[in-house]
């Protein structure tokens, strides 16, 4: 089939017809009025040539007048990708053979330098692509425009949002001329602009019933002729926003807070790891009074804090816990909020808590005691952590005895309790010190007095590979000529020389990027993220810029400021000085114990994952996975399902594939959600910038200039000695990095978060929750970081590339002036 007119179509036929053409045949199918037209088809692309006669036939039941002529790429109009003005479309051709050479045109559009990018970035192999071409009659149009059925900067459902100018519509599509804009949220609209009232209504109506019968938001391109019809010239996803909610059954607007970015987790959740994630974030939240439906929005995981923003109590405290255990941005979210009269405090909307009533005394107890004997707290944390490690773990031989062990998720290691109340003691402590310094000591001083801090199982790992690197130097050529990948291949094979690296492993194997998802693989099945560090590692030749001894540098101002701060206090205030220097000394000795809970709770993750693995292997043997590791992209119960005989996943695996490889490219999550899909951020007043100088928050003290390193994945990061790492996130996976760098920018976070706190450890500065870092900055441009003032400042000139500053010079800069 070379040529089909628009009408004869079936949607389902993307791939003779391309994105294009299947969209307007399910407009056409929905009754939708659609201008006629036919499709040449990807089958004559193939060929290379046009036939003719069936091409002059259908143009001469068009009526042989202008038409359109559009590209229908097979990837386009893609539920990710749109891939709006990338392929080239043509208007008001008139004659065959004008017609026929912009069906060419079209062709040859799908190979264009721009295209090509797209797809790359896209991640679309070139060679499953083709081309089809739709020829329509075009509508000699009064207004056309845009209708974006959901609102595309703030990602409201509520509100369609309309773009319009005289004529045909080409300026507002291409952007070249200002065209009247509209938001159409429900309210009788203004007469103003080329779009009277009832036109602008129709298409809100048009755009609530596309939206509703093609299951998401559509951007529709459209057009009223002369005569006051509306025609629809195209319909496709809307690609740009984030999924909303879920529905959730009680009364709205409802606030959902993402959760991963305070883990150092922007990736996706696999569907075999949200369980245990939402079960394991709504305990977290249980302990200290919450209540919280905890839901996956597009592989991530938010929470529902609606009923704490209206109970009269617990919005009081709500900033400041938004503050300690969120982030700077979800705190200023929640400010924003509270003024927000569809927030107002209602009465008896808390739920009342009986778990946190019912550990309080054991909590209270917990507490008192890590207090009064830190030393004996901290042994029993790291006994409990080695028991854990070496504790003999047996798999039954069968699915069916597996899959219990893997569904069960309610019964915690009693060892774990030994962990817990020194760490929550350890957080405790840290939190209070800036209440008991206010007006002695800046939040700057008081980071640094936390600095360098003991007892930290993140640190201990990261200087424990900077060991494994030493030993390792006699291979150096070897680490760092061949790939982390292949590095990694050679491992798992048993073909290289024995650096400690195994040892390494056996201890901190467990640990990942991402780590708290059980469908992640682990450092010890997939090391290429270890060799990559090794890399950055080897390439430090300074010894004085060792990670031992730059921990030590951190360590010893951390002393020596608390000593300072003692004093001060007690010079000042001397009651409540004595108390802050009791604080301050149990911080130094419990807060780094902040990462044990987590890296202990890893081993329960590790033996899920193996066991889960082992299932998925014995489905793979059953023809029912091409992987044992598919077995991530389900569901327990679906799992459950599929044990018990219910059926082949095959299909469902590959839709999740798709859908997590789609999210996996996704460059910003929001950090709280309406539930109607607005980003709360987006209407915060904008911050003011000169264009060189980045506002963030501070999280770790200092200030250091260097080139900028821009990392969105740490498996093969390479760092210089003294570059700036600046990354959307870190969770304990990225923190090997560190060890190099000269400072740190992220985009996301919080101060107390993983990520920050070993970038105090290592005296690094730290500047997170800088929107759109990654994007704004360059890879070799020269910046400064001043965890102080909490800012990011591009050099008036940048230089751009590796040469941009010696890396010597950097590491200097960052040394030299790390306690200013």
């Amino acid at each position: 089939m070379d040529v089909l007119e628009l009408s004869a179509i079936d949607p389902e036929q993307r791939e003779l017809v391309g994105g294009k053409a299947a969209g307007l045949a399910a407009l056409i199918r929905l009754g939708e009025r659609v201008p006629d037209g036919f499709c040449v088809t990807t089958e004559a692309h193939s060929r290379g040539e046009v036939p003719r006669a069936e091409f002059l036939a259908a143009y001469e039941r068009l009526g042989a007048g202008p038409v359109a002529v559009r590209s229908s790429a097979t990837a386009e109009d893609l539920p990710d990708a749109s891939f709006a003005g990338q392929q080239d479309t043509f208007l008001a051709v008139e004659g065959a053979d004008d017609v026929l050479a912009a069906v060419r045109a079209c062709w040859d559009s799908l190979h264009t330098e721009r295209a090509t990018a797209y797809r790359e970035t896209a991640g679309i192999a070139h060679d499953t692509v083709r081309m089809a071409v739709v020829v329509q009659r075009m509508v000699d149009a009064e207004v056309a425009g845009v209708l974006f059925t959901a609102n595309p900067l703030t990602g409201s459902r509520s509100e369609c949002v309309v773009d319009a100018a005289p004529g045909p519509g080409t300026a507002v599509v291409d952007g070249a001329a200002a065209a009247d804009h509209y938001v159409l949220d429900g309210t009788a609209p203004g007469v103003r602009g080329c779009l009277t009232p009832a036109r602008s209504n129709e298409l809100r109506e048009v755009g609530d019933r596309l939206q509703s019968r093609l299951g998401a938001p559509q951007d529709v391109e459209w057009a009223y002729d002369h005569d006051g019809t509306l025609w629809l010239l195209q319909s496709r996803p809307i690609t740009t926003l984030f999924p909303a909610p879920p529905a959730s059954g009680r009364p709205g607007p409802r606030l959902y807070v993402e959760f991963g970015h305070v883990q150092g987790m922007l990736q996706p959740v696999t569907p075999v790891g949200m369980s245990t994630l939402k079960e394991m974030l709504a305990g977290m939240l249980a302990s200290v009074g919450m209540t919280v439906d905890v839901v996956d929005i597009g592989g991530r995981l938010y929470g529902d804090l609606t009923d704490a923003m209206r109970d009269p109590v617990t919005r009081r405290r709500l900033v400041k816990l938004m503050a300690v255990d969120f982030g700077p941005r979800a705190q200023a979210v929640v400010e924003h909020l509270l003024h927000d009269p569809r927030f107002a405090p209602v009465r008896g909307t808390r739920r009342r808590n009986t778990a946190a009533l019912a550990t309080a005394p054991k909590a209270v107890a917990g507490i008192l005691g890590t207090l009064a004997r830190p030393a004996k707290a901290r042994a029993r944390v790291f006994a409990a952590i080695e028991h854990l490690r070496q504790q003999p773990v047996v798999d039954p031989p069968t699915v069916a005895e597996l899959l219990p062990l893997v569904e069960e998720t309610e019964r915690p290691d009693p060892g774990l309790e030994a962990i817990t109340w020194p760490v929550v003691t350890g957080i405790l402590v840290a939190a209070v010190l800036p209440t008991l310094l206010k007006g002695i000591a800046s939040d700057d001083e008081i980071r640094t007095a936390l600095g360098g801090m003991p007892h930290n199982v993140t640190i201990e790992m990261d200087l424990a590979l900077w060991q494994v690197a030493r030993h390792a130097a006699p291979h150096r050529g070897l680490l760092l000529g061949t790939s982390p990948d292949e590095l990694a291949a050679a491992h798992l094979a048993g073909e290289l020389p024995d650096i400690g690296l195994t040892a390494f492993l056996d201890t901190y194997g467990h640990r990942c990027a991402a780590e708290v998802d059980a469908g992640v693989p682990r450092w010890s099945e997939a090391p290429a993220p270890v060799f990559a560090a090794l890399a950055n590692y080897l390439r430090v030749t300074d010894p004085d810029q060792g990670p031992d001894r730059r921990f030590e540098r951190a360590r010893a101002r951390a002393e020596s400021m608390l000593a300072e701060l003692v004093r001060r206090a007690r010079r000042e205030r001397p009651v409540r000085g004595r108390l802050a220097g009791f604080f301050l000394r149990r911080a130094r000795e419990l807060a780094g114990l902040r990462e044990a809970g987590k890296f202990a709770g890893l081993y329960a993750l590790r033996d899920r994952r193996r066991r889960l693995l082992l299932i998925g292997a014995e489905l793979r043997a059953q023809g029912l996975l091409e992987r044992a590791d598919d077995v991530r992209f389900l569901t327990l119960p679906e799992l459950r399902a599929v044990v018990d005989g219910g059926g082949d996943p095959r299909r469902t695996v590959a839709e999740r594939q798709s859908h997590y490889a789609r999210e996996m490219r996704r460059r910003t999550v929001p950090v709280a959600l309406l539930s109607d899909g607005t980003d709360v951020e987006t209407l915060l007043p904008a911050r003011t910038s000169d264009g060189r100088t980045f506002t963030g928050t501070g999280a770790a003290t200092g200030r250091a200039r260097g080139p900028a390193r821009v990392v969105r994945d740490p498996a093969d990061a390479y760092v210089e000695p003294g570059e700036i790492l600046v990354a959307p996130t870190s969770d304990p996976g990225w923190t090997p990095l560190f060890l190099t760098a000269g400072g740190l920018v992220t985009e996301t976070g919080a101060v107390m978060a993983h990520g920050p706190t070993v970038a105090r450890e290592y005296g690094i500065p730290a500047v997170i929750c800088v929107p759109g870092a990654t994007e704004r900055i360059r890879t070799g441009q020269m910046i400064t970081v001043d965890g102080a003032a909490g800012t990011v400042t591009l050099d008036a000139q940048p230089d751009v590339g590796p040469a941009a500053a010696p890396a010597t010079d950097a590491v200097s800069a960052s040394s030299g002036l790390a306690g200013e």
